[in-house]
């Protein structure tokens, strides 16, 4: 007897299972449909991907349709919702009442209004007439089975129906939960999961229709946990929140402070949902959060929640926090836990989390409630996984990418040793091989966990090929097919001693790897690209009087720069999260570069007194003159002979002096591009997991088409006449109180690189020319007070200091 197929949802949501590659190409138009929180931000992503948007709403009632005065909005919002704001022209805002016929272009129309089923039921039927044929409907609820929700719509349309739900702010939270329903063709779910990975940056988990899916249920869940040992532990809401942060690898905000930033509101509805589930669990909200709702003490949206911010009578800022058994405000503390404090010294967060489980919970309140409540974290997840997905994988990829967390409960879990007794169906360990197969319940097997081709992390191929080189900064890792890539992995994510040794052996043109590989990539897999160069060592240096070691180490960090310039294999620099200072140094010296969307990049160094001196000034003068060039090139001049002394030129410096001198630092990638740290032919990878993949492919690329490097390049320096506008620029400023002396006296050191110092205009000079002025520049600063009271002060605080 044959069984019938298994629907979508049962395909989908199985770690056996791969959708059909898609076509995400197919998505050329979009619309969203509700113009509220998610939805304008959604639109704004989709439009960060370069994909025209109708954004439809209601007309309202102020005389501006509720659209277009959100888009308005959305351009004054923090964080930021635009790669770069002029992404806003391709959203196109209407109403309900006259737009609809802009629908009958669209490729994917997503819903997004009020979590009313009846309200989204009549705009769905309300819309279908426009609809073009083979369009994509999805809807972003957050509760609402997906399926009810299209009941009524024609057979063709609940076809292509399913849930998309994306997490706010979309740009920045990496889960996108697809909900298929028996009914949907896989070939539509594949072209907007293949669409959503690429264009979006977002991981897919397939969740099923159930109330909460898969993180609200586990996520929220934990947080009434919490809220329910809080009171039977008599502990504090900064106390809770200490203990659920950063020591077990959750976001630092804690559990209220997160709650104040989603919405007490939303926290509400979320938990109202779990009635509905296949448990019926009966999740309520403690009588204090009730007289909060009602009180509209929501979180940030109305200025206070758990924590709230007022000024004392001097005007300066007091942070207060609620007691919940008083449900009035008191200042702030900052707990302190003596387990939490030596938990801190683990190397890595399974040995943390080890170290938090064996606390004595008689003895230690945080022990206590830790152990509290990670059991009952464990045995949730285990008896709850059938009904939610497929497999404790995609339960552990939509919490790591949906609340922030470095471990899913199910790897949380392994990390302190599976106990059986929480659960009737757990195994010994859920992972194995290296996390490559996960024990699949339902199956009483361990069953591979896949992945989309060209996800990749450098751990990955750490453990497949091992590690050729390493030191404590810095590792060679063989990629396969002819690649390599240099790991960044120092503490803190500062370039020091160990970095720059590695580097500079590893591509200098006579060593085996370069004999050895076709080309590199330099990346890492921590959550940042680099912070810099090691102020640490610096300020040692400085404060011991060893001049000719910090000259020596400004040379080195130079040879590095230029070992990556000038190596006869191509390297490709693949920066993501904070590239400032000697990390955007690294990157402008690539060959080309690969950069994750979200790249705050910047050369930093003013905001501590000093200027780039590992050759980032120097590049900045060879994009200036090429830039210059292109201008000059495009309109039908001789670049050659026109390039000196010319406005095009000096205005390039310009733009890349006010660049260095403000320490501008980008807000994305796009934005890096247009501030001049990358240039138009980088190309920008949206998916986090998928830059080692893409900048391995663009080092084989670069390899195959017989790449050579560089030569040392010789340019006209702008000179003593191009200098002396800057700096006049620059006196102004400081007549005008806009900076300080310090800043003065540094911006002036920028300028005077920037133009070859007081030469005459013209002058032909070498790169090595701007890169002795570099390091002069820098040493003559480090023996500046001030710059040794930034560096001292930006070490202490993370903060710059303006003295």
């Amino acid at each position: 007897m044959s069984s019938a197929p298994a629907p979508p949802a049962e395909r989908l949501a199985s770690s056996s299972a791969r959708p059909a590659p898609g076509r995400p190409g197919m998505i050329q138009q979009a619309a969203v449909l509700g113009a509220g929180t998610m939805g304008v931000r959604i639109a704004a992503h989709l439009a960060n991907a370069g994909i025209p948007v109708v954004l439809l709403d209601l007309a309202g009632d102020t005389g501006k349709p509720i659209a277009s005065a959100a888009l308005e909005a959305l351009g004054r919002a923090k964080p930021a919702a635009f790669y770069d704001p002029a992404n806003a022209r391709l959203i196109q805002p209407g109403t309900f009442e006259h737009d609809l016929g802009l629908l009958t272009k669209c490729d994917w129309v997503l819903e997004a209004v009020t979590e009313n089923l009846a309200i989204k039921q009549q705009l769905l039927a309300k819309i279908t007439p426009f609809l073009k044929p083979g369009v994509i409907l999805t809807t972003n609820t957050s509760g609402l089975p997906v399926a009810s929700i299209a009941s009524e719509l024609p057979a063709d349309l609940r076809r292509s129906w399913f849930g998309t739900h994306f997490f706010n702010p979309p740009r920045y939270m990496r889960l996108l939960e697809i909900i298929p329903t028996p009914e949907t063709d896989p070939a539509a779910i594949a072209t907007i999961a293949g669409f959503a990975d690429r264009r979006l940056g977002k991981t897919v988990v397939y969740a099923r229709d159930t109330p909460n899916f898969i993180a609200n249920r586990i996520g929220v869940y934990v947080m009434t946990q919490a809220l329910q040992l809080m009171q039977e532990q008599g502990l504090t809401i900064e106390e809770v929140d200490a203990l659920t942060g950063s020591a077990l690898g959750w976001p630092r905000t804690g559990s209220f402070r997160l709650a104040d930033m989603v919405g007490i509101d939303i926290l509400s509805h979320v938990v109202a949902n779990f009635s509905q589930s296949r448990a019926g669990e009966t999740l309520e909200l403690p009588p204090f959060v009730k007289t909060m709702l009602d009180r509209r003490w929501l979180g940030d949206k109305t200025g206070q929640g758990f924590y709230k911010k007022e000024k004392d009578a001097d005007g300066n800022e007091l942070r207060l926090a609620l007691d919940w058994q008083t449900v009035a405000y008191r200042p702030a503390t900052r707990p302190k836990f003596p387990s939490l404090e030596l938990a801190k010294n683990s190397e890595s967060l399974p040995e943390r989390l080890r170290l938090l489980w064996a606390g004595d919970i008689r003895k230690d309140k945080a022990a206590k409630f830790q152990r509290q409540l990670l059991s009952r974290l464990f045995a949730y997840a285990a008896n709850c996984l059938p009904e939610i997905a497929g497999d404790p994988a995609s339960i552990d990829r939509a919490m790591r990418t949906g609340f922030n967390w470095e471990l899913g409960p199910f790897e949380m879990w392994d990390a302190v040793g599976v106990d059986a007794s929480l659960a009737p169906n757990a195994p010994s360990t859920w992972y194995r091989d290296g996390g490559k197969q996960v024990f699949d319940p339902a199956r009483s097997e361990y069953v591979p966990v896949l992945q989309p081709p060209g996800i990749a992390a450098i751990a990955d191929f750490r453990k497949s090929n091992g590690i050729v080189k390493t030191n404590p900064g810095a590792s060679l890792i063989d990629l396969g097919d002819g690649i390599a890539a240099i790991e960044l992995h120092s503490k803190k994510d500062a370039v020091g001693e160990d970095i720059t040794r590695l580097v500079t052996q590893v591509l200098n043109p006579g060593s085996d790897a370069v004999r050895d590989f076709q080309g590199f990539i330099i990346t890492g897999d921590g959550a940042n690209f680099s912070v810099g160069a090691n102020l640490f060592q610096v300020l040692l240096l400085i404060q011991e009087g060893e001049w000719e070691d910090l000259d020596f180490a400004v040379r080195a960090f130079q040879r590095m720069t230029a070992a990556i310039r000038f190596c006869p294999r191509p390297v490709v620099v693949a920066p993501y999260g904070l590239c400032l200072g000697g990390g955007a140094e690294i990157a402008l010296h690539a060959a080309t570069r690969q950069p994750h969307a979200e790249l705050y990049m910047g050369l930093v160094e003013t905001g501590v007194g000093v200027v780039p001196a590992g050759g980032g000034t120097k590049e900045m003068v060879l994009r200036a003159v090429d830039s210059a060039v292109g201008v000059l090139s495009a309109a039908g001049k001789d670049a050659t002979a026109r390039l000196s002394g010319s406005a095009e030129y000096f205005d390039a410096l310009k733009r890349n002096f006010e660049v260095i001198a403000m320490a501008k630092v980008s807000t994305s990638a796009a934005d890096a591009r247009l501030l001049g740290y990358l240039s138009t032919s980088d190309r920008i990878t949206a998916h986090r997991e998928r830059l080692v993949h893409d900048a391995k492919q663009a080092a084989f690329t670069l390899a195959g088409a017989g790449y050579s490097a560089p030569i040392n390049r010789e340019v006209p320096a702008a000179g003593e006449s191009a200098l002396a506008t800057l700096k006049l620029g620059v006196h102004l400023m400081r007549q005008a109180d806009y900076i300080s002396d310090h800043d003065q006296k540094v911006a002036n050191h920028v300028a005077n690189i920037l133009c070859g110092g007081a030469i005459p205009a013209g002058t032909v000079v070498g790169e090595q020319y701007f890169l002795d002025l570099e390091r002069q520049a820098f040493l003559s600063l480090c023996g500046e007070r001030k710059t040794q009271e930034r560096i001292a002060f930006t070490l202490k605080t993370g903060k710059p200091l303006r003295n």
